[in-house]
């Protein structure tokens, strides 16, 4: 995979914090934020696929088995 350098401002303390993380990791800053946006962008992907495969299931609707009528009437449902 290429690869491709960027440039990236952060606040100093969080900076610290992310080179702490990422030695007790054992990993380098660059590995730690790669594997992190890595992450982000799979579980985003999923995310997607699932809400689309969702709304295809809302779209097409359910069979609840009634074939047009209902086993009830209204005023049934409606009584005191």
């Amino acid at each position: 995979m290429e690869r491709q350098n960027i440039t990236l401002s952060l606040p100093k303390d969080l900076l610290q914090k992310a080179k702490i993380l990422a030695v007790k990791k054992n990993k380098s800053l660059s590995g730690l934020l790669s594997e992190y946006i890595a992450m982000m962008t799979k579980e985003e992907e999923a995310y997607q696929a699932a809400k689309t495969r969702h709304h295809r299931i809302l779209k097409k609707g359910f069979d609840l088995g009634l074939r047009g009528e209902t086993p009830w009437k209204r005023e049934q449902l409606h009584e005191r």
